[in-house]
């Protein structure tokens, strides 16, 4: 049976928001109901160095505005908390905080988790051969742990 590519595309896509869906419920049922993905990615990318919404906007392919406005979210939740640059005293970094930290940890537990659950519905071998081939389509580029975004627009 031939695929067309976008069929191809909607089984990558499905396979994702099946695995993030499930995660969401999961943080939801540990008391982080408020948590969604673009949260994620947001925090991973200050972790990396975005600490403001300028370069927080260029690594989620967002505007600046969105950018503020996630990292507004981030700050409310607790989060994210907004520090003093130590060389200039005028301008506030963004730092992820031990609550992002634990949220970030917590994610992790679960996409391990989801990842075994994978592994008992396909089998080990088989698991392991879908990564690999994931890994030859994906080639030498680093997944980015920023949102492409669609994925920011998505999911607001």
């Amino acid at each position: 049976m031939s695929r067309s590519g976008a069929e191809l595309a909607l089984l990558f896509l499905g396979s994702y928001r099946k695995l993030v869906d499930a995660a969401i419920r999961e943080l939801a049922a540990r008391g982080y109901d408020d948590v969604r993905p673009v949260h994620d990615f947001a925090m991973r990318a200050i972790d990396s160095g975005a600490d403001n919404a300028s370069e927080l906007g260029r690594r989620m392919s967002v505007s600046k505005q969105a950018a503020a406005k996630t990292i507004a979210t981030l700050l409310e939740r607790g989060y994210v908390a907004r520090d003093t640059d130590p060389a200039d005293a005028r301008r506030k970094r963004i730092k992820v905080t031990p609550l992002g930290f634990a949220v970030m940890r917590e994610g992790e537990a679960i996409f391990d988790n989801l990842r075994a659950e994978c592994e008992s519905q396909l089998g080990k071998e088989e698991l392991a051969v879908l990564e690999a081939q994931l890994t030859a389509l994906v080639g030498d580029s680093p997944v980015r742990l920023e949102a492409p975004g669609w994925v920011a627009q998505d999911l607001g």
